[in-house]
């Protein structure tokens, strides 16, 4: 089939149920589903022109692979991540795929009036029935200045973040009561479904208001990996069955990398541990290429907080990151797992998401080929 053919039938496809389009499938033999977070890596030696173009392929592939979905997170700057506006990135990612689910891992919704995210994920939905995720976060994804020149104009913060959620879920559904000052306005286009909204954490926060108001919820483990299971522990305690789900379901994001064996993985790794010492010590840039990393002259406090990023990503071999995956998805309970390789070079990349694909029991063709 090709991926016109795919497209026409996407086309003539019906919204699923809002459960349906939130719990996820398995593939071929894998245990659960899996899927991927994608941030449009950018590395030394390369433009973003070339980063938007390799996660364009990789998200063809992954739909070949047999990923769920393919997100793609919103951060401001960092010359490391090309995937500023998620919204933009996901109408390009759409146009070429044809079944594979899309969407935003996440939006950070006060950096944006909720009215305007309504009408850009109305028209992904119109753009693409039944495909969107519309994952919403509440830091703000950059620094403190960029986020107040994000936000300029805009009062509400992070701490206003219900709210926030609350308009926005009102502009989705068309259901400001009457009387509300926005009970006129309506977020075009707007057909008959609407893409189901996801809140992300890597705190409690978000774990509680997710369960609370019957949602699923994404837990960010490759931040706060410590946090996890309590984050899911209250969001299942707290879960209140809604009109899209009537059991929790959630997901984690996990920094995987698989090569040929664990000393060639962790050697990728490292590069993304550099960048992100980098970007904690507010001296973001572009991920610096494995052998940067090999001959940075690490102090001794640099070096334990490398390895302490690297104790929180499954790395090895196929096999041996397919085993760290299962193994962390038993412990933790979570229903789907998020893989995301931020590391130099598309190939690497590439070659990680196909091996990890092939590796877990996905179907495809031979995922490891580039």
């Amino acid at each position: 089939m090709t991926t016109e053919d795919r497209h026409e039938n996407q086309r003539d496809r019906t919204a699923p149920r809002a459960d349906e389009a939130i719990r996820g499938t398995a593939r071929g033999t894998a245990p659960a589903p899996l899927s991927i977070l994608d941030l449009a890596t950018v590395g030394v030696g390369y433009t973003p022109a070339q980063a938007l173009s390799a996660t364009t392929a990789l998200a063809r592939s992954a739909e070949e692979w047999g990923y769920h979905r393919f997100w793609v997170a919103e951060h401001h700057g960092m010359p490391g991540v090309a995937s500023s506006t998620p919204a933009v990135l996901l109408a390009h990612l759409g146009a070429h795929t044809g079944m594979l689910r899309l969407g935003s891992g996440g939006v950070m919704l006060p950096n944006h009036a909720p009215l305007a995210i309504a009408e850009q994920f109305g028209l992904l939905e119109a753009l693409h029935p039944g495909r969107i995720d519309l994952g919403l976060g509440r830091a703000p994804g950059t620094d403190p200045a960029t986020a107040r020149a994000l936000r300029r104009g805009l009062a509400e913060g992070a701490d206003d973040f219900p709210r926030q959620l609350a308009e926005l879920t009102h502009f989705l559904d068309g259901t400001f009561p009457a009387g509300h000052p926005y009970a006129r306005l309506t977020a075009v286009p707007k057909g008959e479904g609407r893409p189901p909204v996801w809140l992300l954490g890597s705190s409690g926060f978000s774990a509680q208001l997710a369960g609370s108001l019957g949602l699923p919820f994404a837990f960010a483990h490759h931040f706060s990996s410590v946090n996890t299971v309590p984050a899911l522990d209250l969001y299942r305690s707290a879960f209140r069955p809604s009109a899209v789900l009537d059991e929790p379901y959630a997901l984690i994001g996990v920094s995987a990398v698989a090569a040929d064996d664990e000393a060639s993985a962790r050697r990728l790794a490292r590069s993304a541990a550099l960048g992100m010492l980098r970007l904690r010590r507010g001296n973001p840039g572009p991920i610096p290429t494995p052998e940067e990393a090999e001959s940075y002259p690490y102090s001794e406090v640099e070096a334990d907080f490398i390895d302490d990023w690297l104790g929180n990503v499954v790395l090895g071999s196929p096999g041996e990151v397919a085993d760290g995956l299962e193994a962390l998805r038993k412990r933790t309970g979570v229903d789907e797992l998020m893989v995301t390789s931020h590391i130099h070079g598309h190939e690497a990349r590439y070659r990680s998401y196909g091996l990890i694909a092939e590796a877990y029991g996905l179907t495809g063709p031979r995922a490891g080929a580039v």
